[in-house]
């Protein structure tokens, strides 16, 4: 890429949120750029959700009750009140009439309020068959099978990429932000190792979450918190970032083996939670057991490895075969044998803060937007009720791109990026990675324990220095994703230390009785 490109508005990221923001843009007949790291569909983390999307169905108070008591009361009020009003909307609005995504269907022997439909609006034959997750007190997530998340995406992006006005341009990296007088101007992006500015009226940032900064995520390669960090070191508000989600039951994944997601679905059709002596252990922690919120569950499985060796999701209550017949098959690829239980263990999944935005998306900088997982709208507070981050990626999509539409765009100066030293080693910013992960990891998992977090910060600091130094010499984009990744990395371990109350996905423990490994080695 050379010289330099304009548009209405960019939009940094290409899941659901993104793509929501890019569509309601192009509605309002602005030009819009998405520039995405991503090559293919699932490099983005809306494909791989698997539960499905939470509707209001005509029960909106319900919604508002689970979402906050899922979040350990912490919800803003306000924002929950955004997301439940809109949601029948949006869902109808985008994925049925426009995209027409097949939602499974109601069928014979399935319980009668599971052909209820969403506002009488989302009448199929039949209707819909919602399905419930841990933290719903009914029936209202619209799903398809446990892959939901790639038949509303895949055509999400077909549908945005076809319309007249808006260019998708995938491996593109953003690496900084262009700001001038308190306005952000777009962004300056890398393609083909080329680097130039994009100037917009308004940039929307939605670029995932932090998976990358953890050993063992649900995320797809790549989410190092670009977004999070760009618009922290542009002087946005982030806020919240101690509050890291971890699914229960991801697959327990040897050293040299990746993990995948078991889905919340699969528990919500009656799949029970068993230990390394065969004993079914939530009913002792929780009134709901295996269906209490992620937190507890994630805490109440990385206790029972810790003192039992493993735990097993066991489906031998479920059809599991036909209800969920894509991660049997991935299950078989890997040679685990289900019958005899799911090997599970806790992994990073979603970051519940990020930077700090208002009901239409807006930050605290003129003209800069975030959307999505890198966003905190207030939703989540603490702790997210399963299956509402494609909601909260679509709703606050929509809002933010007809918000951004109309700013006109301008060209500034923007600083140079150096690149007069001899590059770094290809494995370079790989190490330094894997450092930082295994600081993360240790340091500010499930359980914390304040020393670790002091102990974090420090070693993260002088990591954050040393790639500094490297920055202003240097430019590629594995050592800007290191920068980004380390920027995050701080800020979540900085809020954590700050917060000393116990709340939702943020448990602190004396050092005592820690599930995790010990303190990180500063090496």
């Amino acid at each position: 890429m050379t010289g330099h490109e304009t548009t209405d508005v960019l939009v940094v990221g290409s899941g659901i949120a993104g793509l929501a923001a890019a569509l309601a843009a192009a509605r309002e007949g602005n030009e819009v750029v998405v520039a995405t790291k991503a090559t293919r569909p699932e490099a983005a983390s809306s494909w791989w959700a698997q539960g499905g999307i939470a509707v209001a169905r005509d029960h909106p108070d319900r919604f508002r009750r689970d979402i906050v008591a899922a979040s350990d009361d912490t919800a803003d009020p306000d924002a929950v009140d955004v997301l439940v009003e809109n949601a029948n909307d949006a869902v109808h609005d985008v994925l049925v009439e426009t995209l027409d995504v097949a939602f499974d269907a109601a069928t014979e022997g399935r319980a009668a309020t599971d052909r209820t439909v969403l506002g009488e609006r989302l009448d199929g034959d039949g209707g819909f068959d919602f399905g419930r997750e841990a933290g719903h007190g009914e029936d209202r997530i619209l799903h398809v099978g446990a892959e939901t998340g790639k038949h509303v995406h895949v055509p999400l992006l077909n549908h945005v990429a076809d319309r007249e006005g808006v260019t998708v341009r995938t491996g593109v990296a953003a690496l900084d932000l262009i700001r001038h007088e308190g306005r952000v101007h777009g962004a300056i992006v890398e393609s083909d190792g080329g680097c130039a500015p994009v100037y917009a009226g308004s940039t929307v940032l939605a670029t995932g979450g932090i998976g990358d900064l953890f050993a063992r995520s649900t995320n797809p390669s790549g989410a190092t918190g670009d977004g999070v960090a760009m618009a922290a070191l542009a002087g946005a508000d982030v806020t919240d970032m101690e509050f890291v989600q971890f699914h229960p039951t991801a697959y327990a994944a040897g050293p040299e083996e990746e993990t995948f997601l078991v889905s919340e679905a699969v528990r919500g059709n009656g799949a029970l939670l068993r230990n390394g002596t065969g004993e079914r252990f939530m009913p002792d922690v929780h009134p709901d057991a295996e269906l209490a919120p992620r937190d507890v569950v994630a805490r109440a499985v990385a206790r029972e490895r810790a003192t039992t060796g493993s735990v097993v999701l066991d489906v031998d209550p479920v059809d599991f075969a036909d209800r969920f017949p894509g991660l049997a098959e991935e299950c078989e690829a890997r040679g685990v044998d289900w019958t005899a239980g799911i090997p599970v263990a806790p992994a990073e999944h979603f970051l519940c803060g990020g930077i700090d935005v208002d009901d239409r998306g807006r930050t605290s900088l003129d003209r800069l937007y975030a959307v999505g997982e890198c966003a905190r709208t207030g939703v989540h507070g603490a702790n997210r009720l399963a299956s509402t981050s494609l909601l909260e990626g679509l709703v606050w999509g929509l809002r933010a791109g007809r918000d951004a539409a109309g700013a006109e765009p301008v060209a500034v100066e923007t600083a140079d990026l150096l690149d007069r030293d001899p590059g770094l080693p290809d494995d370079f910013a790989r190490q330094k990675l894997r450092r930082l992960r295994r600081v993360m990891e240790e340091c500010a998992g499930i359980e914390r324990d304040p020393a670790d977090l002091r102990r974090a910060v420090s070693v993260l600091r002088r990591l954050k220095g040393e790639v500094d130094a490297y920055v202003r010499t240097r430019t590629s984009r594995s050592l800007y994703e290191l920068r980004h990744a380390t920027v995050t990395a701080l800020l979540v371990t900085r809020q954590a230390l700050a917060n000393e109350e116990s709340v939702g996905t943020h448990y602190l423990i004396d050092g005592t009785e820690s599930t995790e490994a010990g303190p990180a080695a500063d090496d």
